[in-house]
């Protein structure tokens, strides 16, 4: 437990707000996020680099809710986007433009044409044909675009695999011998500006080893345009420092600091930081209720109200979460092993097998920890289930920060065309044919 998530007089609280009379207002299930965590987050992050202060741009893709990213944007972080629809949550949540990065390894025309209206910080490239079709959308528009080269080290970050980015047969970035050419060639080109390089070798790491291999390399790149008469001034290092979910041990991030020193502090550049889920992983939950209780084939399985639309890294990743009663277990009462599932129509629709749990009964309330990131962003409306409300709390008060959706407003994204029925009448009764040569 972490003091912004605890049981008062066994009763869990997010902040000073306990959670099982927002379940009973608000329905489960749902999200929670804290304030103070997020900000402790932040503070801690940015506190390690006091002396080099860079840019910490917070990664929406692991939580996108316009009160998260504006509480960020207060406390003075950029943003990393990845979609044009990311870019205007990061400017409609107070992010300055020039705090802006835009990564991601296929950006569409439109997207590079709105960061160039934005005027943001820098555009992260990620192959030749990029640099060109950014060159040409920039001259169009009279504009001139700073880019940094987001380079592919070939290494292993030892973590799961799709979420593995840094390894040669990884789609991101550009290999890394192929970076001294790029870089030419962005140098050569009307309409851009190269700034620097970027890196991200993946997402939840928890050894430092594959962060040294892939900077060592970025160092070496670095040197080598300098010596080649290129300016390089920024060097962006991306995310993926890993948090606990269970028994995982994060690296220091004392240590991070001090190896990100070691080996870029002579080098007189600017230096930025796109982490996500170190930032908001920990500060979120996830509240569901037991709906049954079954015992089948000598297994107990708990069937909650949550499912694999609204929380998909167990049936994505195989990753697992804590699980917490709201009502603290009294020290007398055995743990059972219980499978726990969702009602979705997948035997995938899973988030822990076997587990030991306290004895909970049908209707008991209970808590997914660390799922303030990859948790609602990541979810869907499979099953026609509409998406979950988001709630934020800081202190003594909370606020929806997204309403559950409705499954009236979620049938009014569809249309019925009105042809639709003369067309049923006019349908063959069989499907002609198929014609072979």
């Amino acid at each position: 437990m972490s003091n912004f998530f605890r049981y008062v007089e066994g009763e869990l609280h997010a902040e000073e707000v306990a959670i099982a009379p927002l379940a009973a207002r608000l329905g489960t299930p749902f999200y929670l996020y804290s304030a103070s965590a997020l900000a402790a987050a932040y503070r801690r992050f940015a506190g390690a680099f006091a002396q080099e202060r860079p840019l910490v741009s917070f990664a929406l893709k692991a939580n996108s809710n316009l009160a998260v990213v504006s509480l960020f944007a207060a406390l003075g972080a950029g943003a990393d986007v990845v979609s044009e629809g990311e870019l205007a949550r990061a400017l409609a949540a107070g992010v300055p433009a020039e705090k802006i990065v835009f990564s991601g390894v296929g950006k569409r025309r439109s997207e590079l044409a709105a960061a160039l209206a934005a005027g943001i910080r820098q555009i992260n490239v990620e192959s030749f044909s990029e640099l060109n079709r950014l060159c040409a959308l920039a001259t169009e528009m009279g504009r001139v675009a700073p880019v940094a080269l987001r380079v592919n080290p070939d290494v292993d970050a030892a973590t799961h695999d799709k979420i593995s980015t840094g390894r040669k047969k990884d789609k991101f970035g550009i290999a890394w011998d192929e970076v001294i050419e790029a870089y030419r060639l962005a140098a050569r080109l009307p309409g851009l500006e190269p700034v620097g390089l970027a890196l991200h070798i993946g997402s939840q790491l928890v050894d430092l080893a594959p962060f040294r291999r892939a900077f060592e390399r970025l160092r070496e790149l670095l040197h080598r345009l300098r010596q080649s008469g290129l300016a390089v001034s920024r060097i962006d290092l991306g995310g993926g420092l890993g948090i606990r979910y269970s028994d995982e041990k994060p690296p220091d991030l004392q240590a991070y600091a001090a190896l990100v020193r070691e080996i870029f502090g002579t080098l007189e550049v600017e230096l930025s930081f796109e982490p996500g889920r170190f930032l908001c992983g920990a500060a979120g939950l996830l509240v569901a209720r037991v709906e049954t209780v079954k015992e089948s084939a000598g297994k107990r399985i708990l069937v909650l109200d949550a499912a694999m639309n609204d929380l998909i890294r167990p049936a994505l990743y195989g990753a697992s979460h804590e699980i917490l009663p709201l009502r603290q277990a009294l020290r007398e009462e055995p743990l059972l092993a219980a499978d726990v599932v969702g009602p979705i129509c997948e035997s995938g629709d899973s988030f822990a097998e076997g587990r030991p749990l306290p004895p909970f009964a049908e209707g008991d309330l209970l808590a997914f920890k660390a799922a303030g990131a990859y948790g609602a962003v990541m979810s869907s409306t499979y099953n026609s289930r509409p998406l979950l409300p988001e709630v934020l709390v800081s202190g003594r008060r909370f606020a929806v920060v997204r309403a559950r959706q409705s499954v009236a407003e979620l049938l009014a994204l569809d249309s019925i065309p009105e042809w639709l029925g003369e067309a049923a009448e006019r349908a063959p009764e069989e499907a002609p044919a198929e014609r072979v040569s």
